[in-house]
């Protein structure tokens, strides 16, 4: 009895995570690691996110560098910020509008 309890506790719960748990893809490289999507509407709003998290990481240290200790603050966690930068930055669409650009100029 125990086990087909255990068993139909499983099965809803796998039905649940298929259902609900869909923030995170499995990468298609299969070494353990997820894909986040994020939405973008074009390369130019990509662009301006990514400028904007840099601007967002350059006042943080600037900020850290006046922070005083009696502050409650959490500081900002700038190297994890820097290392999505770096996994949203489109370097294969760079290197296309690189040889576009050498093709037509």
């Amino acid at each position: 009895m125990m086990e087909r309890n255990e068993t139909e506790i499983l099965e809803k719960l796998k039905k649940l995570t298929a259902r609900c748990c869909t923030a995170l893809n499995p990468s298609a490289d299969q070494n353990g690691t997820y894909i986040a999507p994020i939405k973008m509407h074009s390369y130019a709003e990509l662009g301006c996110c990514i400028t904007e998290i840099i601007k967002l990481c350059i006042v943080a240290l600037e900020n850290e560098a006046h922070q005083n200790s009696n502050t409650f603050q959490q500081p900002i966690n700038v190297p994890l910020i820097l290392e999505m930068v770096l996994q949203m930055f489109p370097l294969d669409e760079f290197e296309l509008l690189s040889e576009i650009y050498e093709g037509i100029a």
